[in-house]
Parts: C-alpha cells; structure tokens; sequence
C-alpha cells in the first residue's frame, strides 16, 4: 500500500512539473512578444460562437453587407488565434500583387541578422545592374535604399502599378534622399536576396515560411515570375496565396516573427521594418502622401489618431486590394483577397484602402477581445 501511495505522489509530482514547465514556456513566448501568443493548427478554428458578443455579431452584419457591396473575394478576421469572421472563400489562392513586398521583407529578416546580407552594401557591391546600365550615381545605392523605397534609381520597372511615371529625371536624386513608390527597388531587392542565397524567393518562402506554419494551400511549384525583361532583369517574385494563408502571415508578424516558439524571424527586425520609416508627408508624389500612410521597410504604417482602431497598426497592400492588416493592440489581424486575373483580365474594379479601412474599423471595433 505504501508503494501505491508513494508511486501515486511520484506520478502527481511528475504532472506537476510537466505542467509548470508548459506554463512557463507558454509565459516566455507571451513576453518576447508583449502579448498572448496563441496560434491556429494544422487548419483554422472559429471563436466559439458562446463568446461572441453582441456587439461583435452586430459588427459581423454590417462588414457582411457592406462587402456584399465590394469586388471582394474573400475576407477574414483572426482574434487571438482563430477566425472571428469569415467572409467569401479564403481558400482560394489567388495573386497577391504588391503585398509579396512585406513578404520579402519578412525573408530578409534572417538573412540581415546572420550576416549574410549587409544593408549598407551598394548596388556595385551587390553586382545590380540592369538593362541599359545604371548611372554611376544610381550604383551608390545601398540596399536599405532599395528596401524603404528611397533608392534614386528611377530606371523602368519590369512591371506597372508604380509611381515611376511621375518620378524626376534619373541621376537627380541622391540614394537614401528621395521616396517614390518604384518596382524596379522592390523587384531588385528580390534579387540581391536571391544572389545571396543562391535560392529563389519562391524557395526561401516555402523553406523559412510556408513549411514552419503550415500553409493550407500554397503549392511551390505553381509559382512563378513574370513581367517584362526587356524592360528590366529583375523580374516581380508574385505569390499564389489564399486569404487563410495570408492570416496565417499576419499572424506570424503579430507575433513578431515568432511561431509556437520557434523564432522564424528576428523580433528586432519585425519591429524595424513595420515602424514608419518615411511618414506621408516625406513622400513623392503628392498623391501618395495623401493618402496618409507611412512606409517602413515594404510594410505601410498607417497615421491614425491615437483614439483609432487602427492606431500602432501595419500592413501589407496590394494594387488591387490584397491586405494584411496586423492590429497588434488588439492581438487582430484581417486578411482580404481581390482575385486577380479575373478571366485573363487585370482591368477589373480594385477594394481601395479607403473601403478595406472601413470594413476593418468595423470589425476591429466591433470583435476585438474584451
């Protein structure tokens, strides 16, 4: 009877410290990132319907109908590590257009923080140059130009949906002086990361990324480059993702490039690059700068009053309403897919910034934890 008793404490014991020791890892997860990290699993869960408010389920119907309004594919909202809305088919991938930019940003991370890649190295250095050839003074360009959007190099982009065309001559702007809104920095960048590593974007995604949080639908092998090289070598690295892949991408960045533990990408340089480095008012031209957004390193930052929802929010943007939208005070993010082509077609309707803002504010005020 006393070995039973004493097994019995043994076995209680050995609960305990199994038990503490979850605890204290969960708890040290929680304070390298500042808040509740909670992460969804092989596939995503909705908030149990018994915890919804009211006020959130009031919300809901005014986001469901004002998108009913909207070119939108599909829409969700992630609260605290599970779907708190859902709108349309989130498992349909679909072109993400420019918000493959914070992506890449997300990949530099580990690859500035190994050493592997130097932000003050310049486009001589990095062996950039392109169709033409850049201008000795383009050449002085450092990659933390290209990365912020401050480059000075204004040669053509392999693809539009840039600022180029109202860019000043080229070789007039000093590198690191003058922000305008030019693919041909963000498709370079893909480059350097790529020449780097010797891997391609699509790669080092799958690897660094797609892999660790298990990406529901993102396939390696339908990605692929495009764009016109005889305009510029360094092709646009667009990726095929569904809206439930790009929560899963916001909530990574919630986390501060943290995932279950396991630092994907350093904490240090998701803050930098989602803090504002260029406020609007810095910005060319000036159709960009009211728009009322700050750029950080290929995230936007948005200027919202302290009493904002949005307020200390950041997100990725793509031309035709692609969003993640990290809400980091609110422990939120919302993902939102505009299908591109539609029908072979890219001159369709776009969800603005101004009409995806408001849906979010909605559900930001709406649904956000009590």
């Amino acid at each position: 009877m006393r070995n039973l008793k004493l097994s019995s404490l043994i076995s209680l014991a050995t609960l305990a410290t199994s038990l503490l020791l979850t605890c204290l890892s969960t708890n040290a997860t929680e304070s390298a990132t500042g808040i509740n990290a909670i992460y969804p699993g092989a596939h995503w869960e909705e908030v149990p319907a018994a915890s919804i408010s009211t006020t959130c389920k009031q919300g809901q119907a005014e986001a469901r109908d004002y998108l009913q309004t909207q070119a939108t594919t599909a829409l969700l909202a992630i609260r605290k590590g599970q779907i708190v809305f859902s709108y349309g088919h989130p498992e349909v991938p679909g072109i993400i257009e420019s918000a493959r930019k914070s992506v890449l940003s997300m990949l530099y991370g580990k690859y500035v923080e190994n050493g592997l890649i130097d932000l003050e190295q310049t486009l001589t250095a990095a062996g950039i140059d392109d169709v033409g050839g850049l201008l000795e003074s383009e050449k002085q360009a450092r990659i933390r130009d290209l990365l912020t959007a401050r480059s000075g190099v204004f040669h053509p982009a392999a693809n539009s949906g840039d600022d180029l065309g109202k860019a000043p001559a080229r070789g007039t702007q000093a590198p690191g002086s003058y922000f305008l809104y030019n693919n041909w920095d963000f498709n370079a960048a893909g480059t350097v990361l790529e020449n780097a590593t010797h891997k391609t974007v699509y790669e080092l995604f799958d690897a660094d990324i797609a892999r660790p949080l298990q990406l529901e639908d993102f396939q390696l092998a339908k990605q692929k480059k495009m764009g016109d090289s005889s305009k510029s070598i360094h092709l646009p690295y667009h990726l095929l993702l569904s809206t439930r892949d790009m929560a899963r991408l916001g909530v990574l960045a919630l986390h501060q490039g943290n995932w279950n533990g396991q630092q994907l990408i350093p904490a240090a340089w998701m803050r930098k690059t989602t803090s504002s480095f260029t406020p609007s008012a810095d910005m060319h031209p000036a159709s960009t700068a009211a728009r009322k957004v700050g750029y950080g390193y290929m995230w936007w930052v948005p200027e919202e009053p302290a009493d904002s929802v949005l307020h200390g929010a950041y997100l990725a943007w793509g031309l035709h309403g692609q969003y993640i939208l990290v809400l980091p005070k609110l422990q939120m993010v919302i993902a939102h897919q505009r299908k591109v082509p539609v029908n072979g077609s890219w001159d369709v309707e776009k969800v603005g910034k101004n009409a995806f803002f408001h849906v979010a504010k909605i559900l930001a005020s709406a649904c956000q934890p009590e």
